[in-house]
């Protein structure tokens, strides 16, 4: 399993997330089994949402009523949860970010946080009250460290223009098939392909300059929520070859292909996992270390449907 540092902090973590959206209808012992699974494969981040559940912080509920750490364990993992999302609306109130991160805190039966992300940018946000929350929760010890999901460099730069602790990390949508973070820069200026219209502004060199840590959520997605690219001949077929190659010749399975083009890349992203399957979690730390050279990283971008101009 490929480690990183975690930038600003002391936080050495695994380049494979555990995210936990889905655990709400496992039982106690399937909890216990993919968590397990997890540690045993070398991951050490968890990662948690209030929202995730359904009903309000439901999965972090069914998280801490089954994983019982020690605490010399509590300091060997990493625990981040996220803010924000309401029903029907976003809020980075102080108010409620922090009846939000005692809610999480109370659900998964934990003094602290490692990271707080703020999860969808907030276009009513007031940095100012972003910045009194954040300190809130760093004097008390409820959060060690801060970040966002899904913000483009100008919102972070506003938040920024108020709160004083690093936000070491953003989490953001990237797959093989859904690489517009990546790609945009690749095909930059060049008219009429569709490839080269900016979606988030240069996040990827803004998070490379700025030491932040990039987290890849739905890194198996052919686009926003429109199902796998793995296995789909359908559609990918030319993709899904060349991912089968490289498996085989690097002893993985093709989910540890996909997972290897993330974490090839030197921005040193994290991958964010959704499943609750052990097995899927060991074939995706598996493949976390595969040494992709550039030649089978750009086959495997240009079998996607990318373009090289």
């Amino acid at each position: 399993m490929k480690t990183y540092q975690l930038p600003r902090t002391g936080l050495n973590v695994s380049s494979v997330v555990l995210g936990l959206m889905r655990i709400a209808a496992l039982s106690k012992a399937e909890i216990q089994q993919l968590v397990g699974g997890a540690r045993d494969a070398g991951v050490n981040v968890f990662d948690h949402a209030d929202i995730y559940g359904g009903v309000r912080h439901l999965c972090e509920e069914r998280f801490g009523e089954a994983i019982t750490l020690t605490a010399a364990e509590r300091e060997q993992v990493v625990i981040q949860s996220k803010v924000g999302i309401r029903k029907g609306f976003f809020d980075f109130s102080a108010e409620h970010i922090l009846r939000s991160v005692d809610e999480s805190l109370a659900a998964l039966r934990t003094d602290y946080l490692d990271v707080l992300l703020l999860h969808r940018p907030d276009t009513l946000v007031e940095p100012e009250e972003v910045a009194s929350a954040f300190e809130t929760l760093r004097t008390s010890g409820k959060v060690r460290y801060f970040g966002v999901s899904n913000h483009t460099p100008g919102q972070i730069e506003l938040l920024k223009s108020a709160v004083t602790q690093p936000l070491i990390a953003n989490q953001v949508q990237l797959s093989i098939a859904h690489a517009p973070l990546i790609a945009t820069g690749i095909a930059a200026n060049m008219g009429g392909l569709d490839q080269s219209i900016d979606r988030d502004n240069g996040l990827l060199d803004y998070s490379r300059l700025n030491g932040m840590m990039l987290q890849a959520w739905s890194p198996f997605q052919k686009g926003f929520f429109d199902g796998v690219f793995l296995g789909d001949r359908e559609n990918y077929a030319a993709l899904n070859d060349a991912i089968d190659e490289l498996a085989d010749a690097y002893n993985v399975t093709p989910t540890g292909i996909a997972v290897a083009w993330i974490t090839r890349h030197p921005a040193k992203i994290q991958v964010v996992l959704g499943t609750t399957k052990p097995g899927r979690v060991a074939e995706a730390a598996a493949g976390s270390s595969v040494p992709l050279t550039r030649e089978e990283w750009y086959r495997l971008f240009t079998a996607a449907g990318h373009t090289l101009p």
